[in-house]
């Protein structure tokens, strides 16, 4: 994933409208009328949010006659995962050595208090 196409996805999923949207999709196809009905805005200002969401590569637009359904993309979900993996496993590292430094140090404190903490 390109630096700027993460960029793009992290801007789009920064606002907690669509997050929501992303939430709502999950579910299932569903029109902008559909996708408006929980917020309390005009039609104009979700389809904004839901052309943000297509230029991140987050959902994709159908034809269907009249009706056009967005549906999420979760490939591009699975992009940001894969980038969000490798975090994960640094701070799991990190998680670790501090679970064991902690356990040490019980164990310590607690046979100087005279105490056994295990």
């Amino acid at each position: 994933m390109s630096v700027d196409s993460l960029s793009t996805t992290f801007a789009a999923l920064a606002d907690p409208t669509r997050r929501a949207i992303l939430a709502r999709l999950a579910q299932g196809e569903a029109g902008v009328t559909e996708l408006a009905e929980p917020f309390q805005m005009s039609l104009p200002a979700i389809s904004k949010h839901i052309k943000v969401l297509e230029r991140a590569g987050l959902i994709a637009r159908g034809r269907e006659a009249q009706w056009r359904p967005c549906r999420l993309e979760p490939a591009r979900l699975q992009e940001i995962s894969g980038w969000l993996d490798r975090y994960r496993a640094f701070w799991d590292q990190r998680l670790d050595r501090l679970d064991d430094y902690l356990q040490q140090w019980q164990k310590t404190s607690g046979a100087r208090d005279g105490r056994d903490a295990g």
